[in-house]
Order: structure tokens, then C-alpha cells, then sequence
């Protein structure tokens, strides 16, 4: 899943986007208001963390004028105001949920797992496709009971799969997703990790799980 981080104080944006990423999320990072409008402009995001208190537009005008232009991204608001009615006021222009500084970064990782299963409609925390299970919360993989042993990156992979399942995913959509703004358009990096998940999901089971589609891209299925 792709995160959009706005967060004008350099020291928690830095360990806010090391911690995200170290838990299988692709961060892109924002220190103001205007680029975090133009970013969501140019690049397709699952989830906004947003800060409110940011130099010229604030965090209010970006969920305002980010909902205005139509996009539906879950957006978490945070902020050192945790009076009622600047919660209101978050909620008001747009936000899904709130939550104040200091806060826990595991509360912060569940606050986004539990967007991230709204999504167009309500998901369950665990994923089940055939004999294949997997806990988005505790992000644990089985399969046939088994567990599925994955780095960060591959369950990533593996969990956005899942979530579009029986859809087939074209490589634009997944480095959209998957990756960060880094991600080289013209490597081969994503035909190497779906090697890998195939290797592990599939490897000694007669019924295969992850499929290509020549010309169209992936599709996780029975």
C-alpha cells in the first residue's frame, strides 16, 4: 500500500516514513501543503497521514480541496490540537479519522490498517483465498496451515494482490501501489519479487494461486 506522509518537522517525518516502510508500506513525503495537493494530483494513493499545523496551506485546505477535486483516500489527520472542536473541524473537511500528538506508532499502524479495510467496502482483517491466509493485521501468511515465511516488500506484494483478488493488476498499478516515487519504470523489479512470491505461495502445491497474464500483468486467484 501507498501512503502519502505530510509532515513539515524534519525529525518526524523521518522516523515516521522509516517506521511505515519498515512495516511493508511505500511512502512518499510532503513538508507542506501545496505538495502534498500536487502529489495527490499526480500519483495514486491508498492512505493520507496528514499533519494539520503546516507553513501556508494547512492541513484543513488540503483535505478541503483534496475532497473538492473528487479523490476518496482514506486521510488521517494529526495534530498537537486535541480540543473537540478542532477534531470537529478535521472531520469537517474531509478527514476519516484523527489523532493527536504524542501518539503510539503501533495505535498509528492500526488507525491506518483499519482505513486501509474500509476501502470502497468494509474488508475483513484476514484475507482468504483458498487454502491461502493472510492477517493484515499481524500480516502472517498460511498456506494449507503452513506459514509462508515473506520479506516486507514481498508481503506488500502479496497483500495488494490480495486485495484486488481475481482482478488482474498491470505493472503500472503495482509499482503505483507497491513502490515509491523511486521506483524505475524500466526495471525488471517487480517481475523478480512476483518470481519470489510464486516460489513461496506456490512451490509443491498442484493448485497454483498467482498467475500471469501475458501482456496484462498479475492476478491472484484459485
Amino acid at each position: 500500500m501507498r501512503l502519502l506522509l505530510v509532515e513539515d518537522e524534519p525529525n518526524a517525518s523521518r522516523m515516521l516514513s522509516k517506521g511505515l516502510r519498515e512495516h511493508a508500506y511505500a511512502v512518499d513525503v510532503a513538508d507542506d501543503g501545496s505538495s502534498a495537493v500536487r502529489r495527490v494530483f499526480e500519483n495514486s494513493y491508498d492512505l493520507m497521514i496528514l499533519d494539520l499545523l503546516l507553513p501556508g496551506m494547512n492541513g484543513l485546505e488540503v483535505c478541503r480541496q483534496t475532497r473538492s477535486a473528487g479523490f476518496m483516500l482514506p486521510i488521517l489527520m494529526l495534530t498537537a490540537l486535541d480540543g473537540v472542536p478542532d477534531r470537529i473541524a478535521g472531520l469537517d473537511h474531509g478527514a476519516d479519522d484523527y489523532l493527536t500528538k504524542p501518539f503510539d506508532f503501533s495505535e498509528l499502524l492500526a488507525r491506518i490498517r483499519a482505513l486501509l479495510r474500509r476501502g470502497p467496502a468494509l474488508q475483513d482483517a484476514v484475507i482468504v483465498i483458498g487454502d491461502l491466509s493472510i492477517d493484515t493485521s499481524s500480516r502472517r501468511v498460511h498456506r494449507a496451515g503452513d506459514p509462508v515465511s515473506l520479506t516486507a516488500r514481498e508481503y506488500a506484494l502479496l497483500e495488494f494482490l490480495a486485495r484486488n483478488r481475481g482482478r488482474v493488476v498491470g505493472r503500472a498499478e503495482i509499482s503505483e501501489h507497491v513502490w515509491d516515487e523511486n521506483y524505475d519504470a524500466f526495471s525488471n523489479l517487480i517481475e523478480v519479487y512476483i518470481q519470489r512470491l510464486r516460489r513461496k505461495l506456490d512451490a509443491g502445491f498442484e493448485t497454483k494461486l498467482l498467475h500471469t497474464r501475458r501482456g496484462e500483468g498479475y492476478q491472484l486467484h484459485v
